[in-house]
């Protein structure tokens, strides 16, 4: 274990992540009128979205315009998110899941990894509705801070009430950068980010909708991310 991360400061990143059983979920484009399924093997997530205090407390840096130690960071690029993730995994003594190759920009992924990383969308959609088939997994003004309750910024992480299987904010607040590219044909290496944040109107807030950009110059007072883990 690296000697930079405090080892109750480890702890307490573990005690926040959650065991996401094994399952499938149906992912929907509306754009192109596609359907399909994807099998997922259970897996860890956690229960906030990274707060602007871990993010310091790792990176040493301090990006997001709204500030709160424990409102979530924001301001973050896609590559910020996974670079995070890569330090936060070496930190622990954990394999890296993102490689990059410094010659043409190229970012590779480890699937079998035992780091940290951003969920996938199948996994982020799954865990959201956690169990239930609407398009949220409550009343919107009991779990979300969107615009109509948001007075304007992010709020703390953890604030409004968590799905069945103990997650908070996951509509809401911030939107979050998942791992997939959303259309490399169409739109080249577009990640995709989920969920709606503390600006958006009730119908951006729910959890089928997609969005995406470009995941090194993009970067907004809406946009965060959440921690995801292979279990085992």
């Amino acid at each position: 274990m690296n000697k930079d991360l405090p080892i109750a400061f480890l702890k307490a990143i573990n005690d926040q992540m959650v065991e996401i059983p094994g399952g499938e979920i149906e992912l929907r484009d509306d754009r192109i009128k596609h359907k399909w399924k994807v099998a997922l093997k259970p897996f860890l997530m956690a229960k906030f979205p990274v707060s602007q205090e871990l993010y310091f407390e790792i990176t040493k840096e301090s990006p997001a315009s709204i500030k709160g130690e424990q409102n979530p960071v924001e301001n973050v690029s896609w590559k910020d998110a996974i670079s995070f993730c890569n330090l936060l995994s070496e930190k622990a003594g954990l394999e890296v899941c993102y490689h990059f190759n410094t010659e043409d920009e190229n970012i590779s992924f480890d699937p079998k990894a035992n780091g940290y990383r951003l969920p996938t969308e199948a996994e982020w959609e799954y865990a959201c509705k956690a169990g239930t088939t609407g398009i949220r997994y409550g009343e919107i003004d009991e779990i979300a801070w969107y615009k109509e309750n948001s007075d304007g910024r992010t709020h703390e992480v953890g604030t409004k009430e968590p799905n069945e299987w103990g997650l908070f904010d996951m509509l809401g607040n911030v939107w979050e950068w998942c791992s997939d590219i959303y259309d490399e044909t169409v739109y080249g290496s577009y990640r995709i980010f989920r969920g709606g944040g503390w600006c958006d109107e009730a119908r951006g807030c729910m959890a089928t909708n997609r969005r995406r950009s470009h995941p090194t110059s993009f970067k907004i007072d809406d946009l965060g991310f959440r921690l995801a883990k292979n279990l085992g």
